[in-house]
C-alpha cells in the first residue's frame, strides 16, 4: 500500500510539473517589477492556540483560517497545537511551540525562516528556476527535489536537525555544505563552524503521522482530476459538495449550502499588501472557489467552475466586481461574483502579460478581450466598466452590500449585510476597484479584537537572526508608514518602488532577519549517530532504534516499532509476520505442526525393539529452543510421566523414577551440561557394550 502511494505522489508530482511547463517560461519573463506574486501561502488547517502577525505589525492576533500569507508575515503554533500552511506546489505543517515566517515568497522563491521548532514539508512540485529554502539559527537547508523533508531547530538555536523522507537537499553553514538525500538524517551544531552527523531516519512518529495522513487528502482527493493541481485548497471540496458535467460549463461544482446562499457572502475583507483589498472565507472548504475559477447560477443553485486544468494556476485576491465602490451609493458598497468568460480586472497596478495569464488560467476567455479590458480600465486608468453585461449581476441574491465603515474594517459581511433591490442594483455603477481607505483592523483581519491577548513566541526566539543561502528582501514597511502614501489613491495598494522608498533602511540594517552564508565548500559528515544526541520536542515517543539486526518472536514484538503502526487511523495490532524487512527471520522459527526442521537429529534412525529409547523427546538435543518450550513425548508413548531422560550415553533402561521424586536431569543447571553430548547411535552403543568387562 504504501509503494503504492508514494508512486501516486510521484505520477501527480510529475504531471504537475508537465503541466506548469506550459505557462511557467512566459510567467518568468514577461513578469513586471510591480506585478504582485502569483502564488501565497494559505493557513488551511489549525488546532489548539495558532497566532499570527502580518508584515511589518508588532501586535500577534489570532490566526484565522483561510488567511492568505506572503513575505514578511509570521505564525506560531503554541503548546499542544499544529497548523498547515498550503502553497499549491508544497505544503509546509508546523508542530507545537514552532514559529516560522516568509523571508521571501514569490513565484520562484519559497524562503522560510524557522527560528525554533518543528516543521514538515511536502513538495510537490520543484521547477528549474525555483528555490525552495529553509533558513535555521545555524544553517540554510536547500531542497533540491521534490519529496518529503523535516526540519527541527533546537529552542537555544544551537542545532538543526533535517530528515530526508524522500528526496535530497543541501545543507550550507559554517563556508561548508552537507548533501542529505533520502532516508538520512542529518544534525547539524555550531554557528560559525558547522559540524555535520547523518544517521538513518527515525521511524515515524505522530507529527509525521499526521502529516502523512494531511498528504493522502492530496493524493486521493477526488476533485483533482477537474482542476489544476496549484489550486490551492482543491481538496477541500470533496467532502463539501459534488462534481457534475454540464453542456455549457464543463465540470461544475455544487457546495452543501444553506437555501439563499450566495458566493463572497461568509467571510470578510482584509487589507493583504501587495493586492489591497482581499476575501477571506469563513466556510472550511472556502478558498479555491474564492481566489480561481468563476461562479454561476445553475438551475438556482450556484456552481464553481475552475480554471482550464493545463494551465498553472494563477492567485487573486477575490474574483469580483464591485458596485459603488466610490462610497457614493447611500454609504454602502457591493459586489458579486465574475461569471464564465468575463474578465477580473485587478485593483493595483499590473503588466499586460500578468492580466492576460491570471484571466486564462482562470476562465476560458480570449486574449483580445482581455487585453482590450486592460488598456480600458490599466492604460487609460478607467474604474468604471459600464458597458460590459455580467451574467451575475441580475440574479436573485448574488449582490452582497455593507456599510463601507465595515468594509474597511474586516467586519463580517454576513452579520452587517444591508438588503438592496434590483432598481438600486441596476442604478448603480460598476468598478475594478474600491476607493475607500484601509483601516489597520482590516490589516490584522476579523480577529484584530485579539491583539495582545493571544500566545506568541517569546521575544528570544522572534528575534532570533537565521542563515540564508539567498539574499532575501528586506522587511516591509508598517502600515501606518504606508497608510500616508495611500491617502491621495484610497483603496489603491502602493507599488514595489514606492514600498521600499518607506522601508526603514537603518532599522533593518542594524537588525536583519537573516545573515547571508558565505560561499560554502562540499564537507563530509561523520556517518552514525551522533555522540550527545539533542533532546527534541517529540523524541519520547520514537524509537531508539531506527534498524534493529534481530528481533524478538512476533508474539513478543509490539507493532508500535513500524512506522506504519503509529498512524492514528490504524491501530497497533498489525501482524508482524507482514513486516517484508522480516521475513527471512520468520524463517527459524516454522509453524508449530512441523517441528521436524527445528530438531538437530532430522535422520536419526529408529531405535532397536529390544531396547526403545525415549531418545526424540530428550530437551539436551534442542539447544536453539527456548527455556518455556515444553516437549511432548512421541505419539506412540503418550502415557510416559518423564518425557525428558538424563542417562542419554547409558544404554540400558532404568526404571522410572517415582512421579514425586523429580529424576537429576530435571535440575535447572543439568540440562546444558548434557547439551554438549549428542547421543549415540544404536552401533555406537552396540560397540560401547562390547567393550565393557565381564560382569558388569
Amino acid at each position: 500500500m504504501d509503494n503504492a502511494l508514494k508512486k501516486l505522489g510521484l505520477w501527480s508530482a510529475l504531471l504537475a510539473l508537465a503541466l506548469a511547463t506550459i505557462v511557467l517560461p512566459a510567467r518568468v519573463s514577461a513578469q513586471d517589477q510591480d506585478d504582485p506574486p502569483t502564488r501565497v501561502a494559505r493557513i488551511g488547517y489549525m488546532e489548539g492556540s495558532v497566532s499570527f502577525l502580518p508584515a511589518g505589525e508588532t501586535d500577534w492576533v489570532g490566526a484565522g483560517l483561510n488567511r492568505p500569507m506572503t513575505t514578511g508575515d509570521q505564525l506560531w503554533a503554541d503548546k499542544d497545537s499544529r497548523a498547515e500552511l498550503q502553497l499549491g506546489s508544497a505544503a509546509i505543517r508546523l508542530s507545537e511551540n514552532t514559529g516560522i515566517s516568509f523571508l521571501n515568497l514569490d513565484d520562484n522563491t519559497i524562503q522560510v525562516q524557522l527560528t525554533s521548532g518543528m516543521i514538515n514539508i511536502s513538495v510537490r512540485r520543484l521547477g528549474e528556476n525555483d528555490d525552495f529554502e529553509i533558513d535555521t539559527p545555524n544553517q540554510a537547508f536547500t531542497i533540491m527535489q521534490p519529496g518529503r523533508y523535516r526540519v527541527e531547530a533546537s529552542a537555544d538555536g544551537s542545532y538543526t536537525v533535517v530528515s530526508v523522507r524522500v528526496g535530497e537537499g543541501q545543507a550550507t553553514g559554517g563556508g561548508e555544505t552537507f548533501d542529505l538525500r533520502a532516508g538520512q538524517r542529518g544534525t547539524f551544531s555550531g554557528t560559525d563552524a558547522l559540524t555535520a552527523n547523518v544517521e538513518p531516519i527515525y521511524p515515524f512518529d505522530p507529527f509525521d503521522n499526521w502529516s502523512e495522513d494531511r498528504d493522502h487528502r492530496y493524493d486521493f482527493s477526488r476533485s483533482a482530476q477537474y482542476l489544476s493541481h496549484d489550486v490551492v485548497g482543491y481538496d477541500d471540496l470533496d467532502d463539501h459538495g459534488d462534481w457534475r458535467d454540464d453542456s455549457n460549463y464543463g465540470h461544475v461544482w455544487f457546495p452543501q449550502v444553506e437555501v439563499g446562499w450566495a458566493p463572497y457572502h461568509t467571510g470578510h475583507w482584509d487589507w493583504i499588501d501587495p493586492w489591497g483589498y482581499t476575501w477571506v472565507d469563513d466556510s472550511p472548504w472556502g478558498y479555491a472557489p474564492f481566489h480561481y475559477g468563476r461562479w454561476v447560477s445553475v438551475g438556482g443553485r450556484w456552481g464553481w467552475i475552475p480554471g482550464p486544468i493545463a494551465v498553472q494556476a494563477v492567485y487573486a485576491p477575490a474574483l469580483v466586481v464591485f458596485i459603488g465602490a466610490g462610497g457614493g451609493w447611500g454609504g454602502n458598497i457591493g459586489w458579486f461574483a465574475l461569471g464564465p468568460r468575463e474578465v477580473w480586472v485587478p485593483s493595483y497596478h499590473v503588466s499586460a502579460g500578468y492580466m492576460t495569464r491570471l484571466n486564462v488560467s482562470n476562465t476560458t476567455v480570449s486574449t483580445t478581450v482581455i487585453t482590450n479590458v486592460y488598456n480600458t480600465t490599466i492604460v487609460n486608468n478607467t474604474t468604471n466598466i459600464t458597458n460590459i453585461t455580467y451574467a451575475n449581476r441580475t440574479v436573485q441574491g448574488a449582490v452582497t452590500a455593507v456599510p463601507q465603515t465595515a468594509f474597511s474594517s474586516a467586519q463580517p459581511v454576513a452579520k452587517v449585510a444591508v438588503a438592496v433591490n434590483a432598481q438600486q442594483i441596476a442604478s448603480a455603477p460598476v468598478s475594478a476597484r474600491v476607493a475607500v481607505a484601509p483601516t489597520p483592523q482590516a490589516v490584522l483581519g476579523a480577529k484584530a479584537s485579539t491583539a495582545g491577548h493571544v500566545a506568541a513566541p517569546p521575544a528570544a526566539v522572534m528575534n532570533r537572526q537565521v542563515v540564508a543561502k539567498k539574499t532575501p528582501p528586506p522587511p516591509p514597511p508598517s502600515f501606518a508608514a504606508r497608510q500616508k502614501a495611500m491617502a491621495a489613491h484610497p483603496g489603491v495598494p502602493l507599488g514595489r518602488q514606492q514600498t521600499a522608498s518607506l522601508r526603514p533602511a537603518s532599522a533593518a540594517a542594524a537588525h536583519p532577519a537573516a545573515k547571508v552564508a558565505p560561499p560554502g565548500k562540499p564537507a563530509t559528515p561523520t556517518m552514525g549517530k551522533p555522540a550527545n544526541r539533542p533532546a527534541q520536542p517529540a523524541a519520547s515517543e520514537r524509537p531508539t532504534a531506527p534498524v534493529q539486526p534481530s528481533r524478538p518472536p512476533a508474539a513478543a514484538q509490539p507493532a508500535p516499532s513500524r512506522p506504519e503502526a503509529n498512524r492514528p487511523a490504524t491501530p497497533s495490532t498489525r501482524p508482524e509476520p507482514t513486516k517484508p524487512a522480516e521475513a527471512p527471520a520468520r524463517n527459524e522459527r516454522p509453524p508449530a505442526a512441523q517441528p521436524a526442521p527445528n530438531r538437530p537429529e532430522p535422520a536419526r534412525p529408529a531405535p532397536a525393539p529390544a531396547k526403545p529409547q525415549p531418545a526424540p523427546t530428550r530437551p539436551e538435543a534442542k539447544p536453539a529452543e527456548p527455556p518455556a518450550r515444553t516437549e511432548r513425548p512421541p505419539a506412540a508413548q503418550p502415557s510416559r510421566p518423564e518425557p525428558a531422560r538424563p542417562e542419554a550415553a547409558r544404554p540400558e533402561p532404568k526404571p522410572a523414577p517415582h512421579p514425586a521424586t523429580p529424576p537429576p536431569a530435571a535440575k535447572p543447571a543439568s540440562p546444558p551440561a548434557k547439551k554438549t553430548s549428542p547421543p549415540k547411535t544404536p552401533e555406537e552403543q552396540k560397540r560401547e557394550e562390547e567393550k565393557k568387562p565381564p560382569g558388569l
